[in-house]
């Protein structure tokens, strides 16, 4: 069964919060989000870190968009092993996990994205992580694939765009390597 740790821009793209975004990208965030409602299950941590950061990005009374209907169904499960799966992790300081799996990279990291890695590593199964368009995530994915935690960028080709307007390389230089190539 589908297993994944979702990083709240997937939410907030699904919402059409993102101005940026290509058409194509929220297509795949929403089909995505809608998919686990329907034959997965969402990990978190049972400290509440990541449904608190949902529940900070989002408006679920009324919802306005699949980000928010999401976050709700999330809310409906949260007692259903099913659904929806809870792992611990540890905070040693002030957005520092034990659980993170390379502590030179969680210094790299912005402080509110590590939770991600440090739930999938927490978790037995290490579910993948879904990131919508966050284009650090490019300098970051290869290090955590070496702990087995892998990333799926749901907008793979946005992210490389922000990428090139973020960090301007020479023409000889070829992009980063996404996951899978």
């Amino acid at each position: 069964m589908l297993k994944a740790v979702i990083d709240t821009n997937v939410l907030l793209v699904a919402n059409q919060q993102h101005d940026e975004m290509s058409a194509e990208c929220i297509t795949q965030c929403i089909e995505h989000l809608q998919a686990i409602q329907k034959e997965g299950v969402v990990v978190i941590d049972d400290s509440f870190i990541m449904l608190n950061e949902y529940q900070n990005k989002t408006r679920i009374n009324p919802p306005r968009g699949v980000g928010d209907v999401f976050l709700k169904w999330l809310l409906r499960n949260m007692g259903n092993p099913q659904r929806v799966e809870m792992v611990s992790v540890s905070l040693t300081d002030i957005d520092v996990y034990a659980e993170f799996p390379d502590q030179a990279l969680q210094a790299e990291f912005d402080p509110p994205d590590r939770v991600f890695p440090a739930v999938a590593n927490a978790h037995g199964d290490k579910p993948i992580i879904w990131q919508a368009a966050d284009c650090k995530w490019i300098d970051w994915w290869p290090v955590l694939a070496e702990y087995d935690i892998k990333v799926k960028f749901l907008c793979a080709a946005d992210a490389l765009r922000f990428y090139d307007n973020k960090f301007p390389r020479q023409r000889h230089v070829p992009a980063p390597a996404m996951p899978g190539e």
